[in-house]
């Protein structure tokens, strides 16, 4: 049989796509998250000093899930894209920053290297934004929906950055409670 997909079986083939995608890359993500007690509960993170520009609690929940979606649709796309030329390129590139998105929380959090964790960052963003290049080349609104992620990736290195400076010795700081150390 010869026949070409439809608009319907393609959109179709990309849905069953997008239902992997997406709620894996966000369940993973808030995995690392719990299992690393991110956040103000982490009584070490909770007595460092922050920067004026850190943003209330409730952002990174909200932020991140958006931003796992749109990771998880784009994967979609990309894995729907079967045969285009750059694909395998862009998907090397796109899984290790992934990688390295999840170790993030832990090794920030639970292993308190703020300093490491900054240069996670730097190397998160370079992979993700060579992948978003080649993710748009394959198809422009992959590379599209990588954009807020890598926005919010500047965001997180300077935030990160600067708890850095304010906290020179974070490393060796002791957590203000056991609240830091996952069951």
């Amino acid at each position: 049989m010869t026949a070409i997909a439809s608009r319907a079986q393609l959109r179709m083939s990309y849905l069953r796509w997008a239902l992997v995608t997406v709620p894996s890359v966000l369940l993973l993500g808030t995995l690392s998250g719990v299992a690393s007690n991110s956040g103000y509960a982490n009584g070490w993170f909770a007595a460092l000093r922050k920067p004026a520009f850190m943003p209330p609690a409730w952002v990174f929940p909200v932020a991140w899930t958006l931003l796992y979606i749109g990771l998880g649709l784009a994967l979609a796309l990309i894995l729907h894209a079967r045969g285009a030329r750059g694909r395998p390129l862009a998907l090397g590139l796109f899984f290790p920053q992934l990688a390295l998105n999840y170790a993030w929380s832990p090794l920030f959090f639970a292993a308190h290297k703020a300093s490491l964790a900054f240069w996670v960052i730097v190397a998160m963003f370079a992979l993700a934004a060579a992948a978003a290049f080649l993710f748009s080349r394959i198809r422009r609104v992959a590379g599209l929906l990588m954009l807020p992620y890598l926005a919010w990736l500047l965001f997180a290195g300077a935030l990160n950055h600067a708890i850095c400076t304010l906290n020179p010795d974070a490393e060796l700081a002791a957590p203000a409670s056991g609240t830091d150390i996952p069951l």
